[in-house]
């Protein structure tokens, strides 16, 4: 009996979705001459050809897109069966995997995963911390189950997913107590020469900031800038200066980190998205993540 390689077919799938192979290699994380490969083993053993070449571009042959009409049913019941063996609490503990972005707030990614640790079947979260491109990636195909992100993947993502939208907030500020005694008074125009504590260049919320700082006439004195949020927050406890997080975790921060509240921006909007391959969401702990967070985290 001859034997279908499903390796190459994947491959092949991924190219014809994406347009190219050096789109493909970005996705898959594998060379263009190894992508190249196995696709001509593939070919070899349908005995047709897949793709001609226009330029840099590839067009499936009439073989071509009878093979992609194959491939997206075969991949479409593999994502089916990975669910419905995931959500069997008979054969093991529903297993989550979930991707959360570099810049998305650490309480903001706890909170929303709170639920699926509520569900009555037992629930075991795997979470991968890593840049949004190389989540997303992984989410193509299907090592993830979700992506949390605090913003939408750019138009350079060449990527079928929906973003589910959680929700939304404002901003507050928060300093040590010491800190806070100082800069506290006649918020926001106390901030003008502030020592501030900054998440990276490029997140989300630093444009935000900045352009609220424009907007206001601020230019606090930036002492401080961070990748990751929790380190941004130790700092900001121990006096290094001024931070801002997402108003919906600001009794967390408070509790957790002994920072006083010295200001609130409503104006200054972090969104918050769960980017996953279905239009509507089906694995019961993703389901659940979302109506929890449209109902109650960004509503409180």
């Amino acid at each position: 009996m001859e034997w279908l390689n499903y390796h190459h077919l994947f491959y092949f799938w991924t190219v014809a979705r994406e347009g190219s192979i050096a789109r493909a290699s970005t996705t898959l994380r594998l060379a263009q001459p190894t992508i190249s490969a196995q696709i001509t083993t593939l070919e070899r053993a349908l005995g047709e050809k897949l793709f001609t070449r226009g330029g840099r571009r590839l067009t499936l042959t009439s073989s071509g897109q009878m093979t992609l009409r194959y491939a997206d049913q075969i991949f479409t019941l593999g994502r089916e069966l990975l669910a419905t063996i995931r959500t069997q609490p008979s054969v093991r503990p529903l297993t989550l995997v979930v991707g959360i972005t570099e810049t998305m707030p650490k309480l903001i990614a706890y909170r929303l995963l709170q639920p699926a640790l509520r569900l009555r079947v037992p629930v075991r979260v795997v979470c991968r911390e890593d840049r949004p491109e190389r989540l997303l990636a992984e989410l193509a195909v299907q090592d993830l189950d979700v992506v949390l992100s605090d913003a939408q993947a750019g138009q350079a993502v060449k990527l079928r997913a929906f973003h589910h939208f959680l929700g939304e907030c404002g901003v507050s500020f928060f300093a040590a107590p010491r800190v806070a005694a100082t800069y506290g008074r006649r918020f926001p125009r106390s901030l003008d020469g502030a020592p501030f504590l900054l998440p990276r260049d490029g997140s989300p919320i630093r444009g935000a900031l900045e352009r609220w700082f424009a907007d206001s006439g601020l230019r606090p004195r930036i002492v401080g800038e961070f990748d990751d949020s929790a380190l941004l927050k130790v700092f900001g406890q121990s006096g290094g200066g001024v931070f801002a997080a997402p108003s919906a975790i600001e009794a967390q921060v408070r509790r957790q980190y002994g920072v006083r509240v010295i200001g609130r921006a409503n104006e200054i909007r972090e969104r918050f998205y769960a980017i996953a391959l279905d239009r509507k969401p089906r694995h019961p702990a993703v389901v659940a993540i979302c109506e929890a967070a449209r109902g109650r985290l960004f509503s409180e």
